[in-house]
């Protein structure tokens, strides 16, 4: 134990300083905008099941940050759900395995209408780098209507709340 002190003692602090986004008044103003369109939409606050299909797990990574101290989506009155049966929205990342379709379908069923289904990501969009292949069906739109599409890989968080905007918005 004293060994492991005295090199905490010798090495210091290593972590990198706290830093805010670049575009943080950007996030304000979208932010803004959702919060607004949120709350005539679905009076207040937007609940949403995010669905992993079958991806690499980027764009998990950046939805994640939508949801840390930094961005904090919550503040906009957005909120995430276990469950889809109390989710307005499907945030789907992924190209779509053959092992997920049957439960994309099933989820997407699940969802109480009127339901917006996002697709995000190159791989949600149409594939992606993985395409249709004998592991892949593609995009998400193979198997569910989609409403709208946030490309990037992964979109960074900034985007991620710009495509929940149009699809709030719509």
């Amino acid at each position: 134990m004293i060994r492991i002190l005295r090199q905490i003692a010798r090495t210091g602090v290593v972590t990198e300083p706290h830093h805010k986004p670049d575009d943080d008044s950007g996030i304000i103003e979208i932010g803004r905008l959702l919060e607004e369109a949120i709350r005539k939409r679905f009076r207040g606050s937007l609940a949403i099941r995010q669905v992993d299909a079958g991806s690499c797990n980027g764009c998990e990574l950046e939805i994640h940050a939508v949801n840390n101290p930094i961005y904090n989506c919550e503040r906009f009155g957005i909120h995430f759900t276990a469950s889809p049966r109390f989710a307005d929205m499907l945030l789907v990342t992924g190209p779509v395995t053959h092992n997920m379709e049957i439960a994309l379908k099933r989820t997407y069923e699940a969802t109480p209408s009127p339901k917006i289904v996002v697709a995000v990501g190159d791989c949600g969009c149409n594939g992606g780098i993985f395409g249709e292949n004998y592991a892949s069906l593609g995009g998400i739109s193979k198997v569910i209507p989609v409403d709208v599409r946030i490309p990037g890989c992964p979109p960074t968080p900034a985007m991620l709340l710009e495509g929940i905007l149009r699809a709030v918005g719509e």
